[in-house]
C-alpha cells in the first residue's frame, strides 16, 4: 500500500516532469516558428535518403528554383525524331518543359537515323546509347534531371497534355497550357505524358542561354567519344606529316613547333542536291539570297579567310553521297589540304554506326576544330557554333568577333571582310532558340 504522502510524491514528481516536458516542447517548437517566419521556402522542401545520399526536394512548381526538380513527378514526352541536331534541341525543349512543370524528364527514346531515310533503322535508340545519363544529371544537377521508367511508382494514373497545333495555337495559349498543368489538379499526377507532335515543334518559351546549358551537360558515351578522337588524332596525323615537308630544316631536324598539335580547318559543307533545291526555295520565300552557296563559292571564300596559315589541313564535314565526287577535294587555294571521310581512310569508322552517331562524331570534330566554317542556315553549323561561342565565353574572353580570338567561327554563305566568310558567333542574349532552329543570315559580327 503507498500512503497519502507517498501519492502526493509520485504527483509532484508527475506534475513537475509535465512542467519540464512542456518547457522542452516549447524550446523545439520555438525555433520553428522563428523558421517558419523567416525563412518560409525552406518549409516547401522535403528532405529523403536514397542510397545513402540526401536528396531535397523542391515541393514548389515555380519554374527557376535554385532548390533543384522534383524527383517524384515525372514528364514522359514523344519519340524525338528527325536529324541528330533537330534531335538535340527537341531533347533539350522538353528538359526545360518538364523545369517549367518542375518535373523530372523520363529518359526519352532519340532516333537512330533521319525518318526519311535508313527505314530499317528507324526503331528507337535509348538516350543513354549516345550520352552519358548519370553525367548529364551531374552536370544538371539543380536545373534539370533525367529519371528512369523504373522510378515511377503507378501510384495515379498518367495525365495526357495534347500540344496544340495549327496558326490558332499560339505560343501565348502554348504557355498558358504548360502553366495551367503545373497547377492543382494535374500537379498531383506522378506522370504527365505529352502526346503529339514531335518536340522539336513545339513552342520556344527559353531563352538560348537556357538552351545552351542543357546543351552543356551532354556527354557522349566513351565508345563514341573515343571514335570521335580517332578522326580527330587521324586528321593532325596527316596534318602533321603535311607540315613536316615544310617546316623541316635543311638537316632534316623537325623544328620545335612540329612537337605542338596541328591544327585543323573544319568544313561543314552543305551541297548536297536535296539541300540545294530546299535552300532555294527558302531564299524564295524568305528573299534572302545568302542561303545557298556553291561549292566553288565555298571553296573561295574559305580560301580568304584573313590571317589563316598554310598549309592547313581541311577536314571536310559532308554527306556519304558525295564521298565519290572528288571534285569536292579539287579547286582549293594553294596551301589548303582538303580531306574527307574516305580519303583519310577513316570512313570504315563512320560505317559501323547509324546516321545517328555518324553525325555525332562529325558534330564533336567540328566543334574541337581550330577553325570551323558553316552554313548560319543549317541546324548543325548553327549548334556547333552555340558550343564554340559557349566555349569561348568560358574562356573570359569579351570581344567574340575579335580578329584573334582563339576557335574562331565562320559562315560561308554570308560574304565578310577580304571576299571570306563572315565572322559568326551565336547570340547568347536572344529570347529564344529560333535564329538557331531555323537559320539566320544574323551572325553576330557584322
Amino acid at each position: 500500500m503507498v500512503s497519502s504522502n507517498g501519492k502526493r510524491s509520485i504527483y509532484c514528481l508527475s506534475y513537475s516532469n509535465s512542467r519540464i516536458c512542456k518547457c522542452i516542447a516549447i524550446l523545439l517548437v520555438i525555433p520553428l516558428i522563428v523558421r517558419a517566419i523567416f525563412f518560409p521556402s525552406i518549409l516547401s522542401f522535403g528532405r529523403i535518403e536514397e542510397n545513402g545520399l540526401v536528396v531535397v526536394r523542391n515541393l514548389s512548381p515555380l519554374y527557376g528554383s535554385d532548390f533543384g526538380i522534383r524527383i517524384d513527378k515525372f514528364l514522359e514526352v514523344p519519340q524525338i525524331v528527325w536529324g541528330l541536331n533537330n534531335q538535340k534541341i527537341a531533347f533539350a525543349r522538353a528538359c526545360l518543359t518538364a523545369r517549367m512543370l518542375n518535373r523530372t524528364l523520363l529518359m526519352p527514346s532519340l532516333s537512330a537515323s533521319l525518318f526519311y531515310k535508313e527505314v530499317e533503322r528507324l526503331e528507337p535508340i535509348s538516350f543513354d546509347k549516345i550520352f552519358q545519363f548519370e553525367e548529364f544529371n551531374s552536370r544538371c544537377n539543380g536545373f534539370v534531371q533525367l529519371g528512369h521508367y523504373m522510378d515511377i511508382s503507378n501510384l495515379t494514373k498518367p495525365i495526357e497534355l495534347l500540344k496544340g497545333s495549327g496558326r490558332k495555337w499560339t505560343i501565348e495559349r502554348d504557355l498558358e497550357q504548360l502553366k495551367e498543368y503545373s497547377k492543382e489538379p494535374f500537379d498531383q499526377s506522378e506522370v504527365i505524358r505529352i502526346v503529339g507532335k514531335n518536340p522539336f515543334l513545339w513552342h520556344d518559351h527559353w531563352p538560348v542561354k537556357d538552351y545552351a546549358k542543357v546543351f552543356e551537360c551532354l556527354v557522349l558515351v566513351d565508345e563514341i567519344e573515343k571514335e570521335a578522337d580517332k578522326v580527330i588524332s587521324r586528321i593532325r596525323e596527316v596534318g602533321s606529316e603535311v607540315r613536316s615537308k615544310f617546316d623541316s630544316d635543311a638537316t632534316g631536324v623537325k623544328s620545335e613547333k612540329l612537337l605542338q598539335p596541328v591544327p585543323y580547318v573544319a568544313v561543314h559543307m552543305r551541297i548536297e542536291i536535296d539541300w540545294m533545291i530546299h535552300c532555294k526555295k527558302l531564299e524564295q520565300r524568305s528573299k534572302i539570297n545568302q542561303i545557298c552557296s556553291s561549292k566553288e563559292e565555298i571553296m573561295n571564300r574559305v580560301g580568304n579567310i584573313p590571317g589563316m596559315k598554310t598549309p592547313t589541313v581541311v577536314y571536310l564535314a559532308v554527306a556519304d553521297s558525295l564521298l565519290n565526287d572528288s571534285s569536292i577535294l579539287k579547286g582549293w587555294k594553294e596551301g589548303l589540304l582538303p580531306f574527307e571521310k574516305k580519303k583519310l581512310g577513316i570512313d570504315k569508322i563512320y560505317k559501323k554506326y547509324p546516321y545517328l552517331i555518324q553525325s555525332a562524331i562529325d558534330y564533336e570534330v567540328c566543334l574541337r576544330a581550330d577553325v570551323f566554317v558553316g552554313n548560319s542556315f543549317s541546324t548543325f553549323s548553327s549548334l556547333v557554333v552555340l558550343g564554340r561561342t559557349q566555349k569561348l565565353t568560358e574562356t573570359g574572353v569579351t570581344d567574340l568577333c575579335g580578329t584573334n580570338v582563339r576557335w574562331p567561327s565562320y559562315a560561308y554563305n554570308i560574304l565578310g571582310d577580304s571576299k571570306g566568310p563572315q565572322k559568326w558567333i551565336s547570340n547568347m542574349s536572344d529570347i529564344s532558340l529560333k535564329k538557331i532552329s531555323y537559320g539566320s543570315n544574323d551572325t553576330s559580327c557584322q
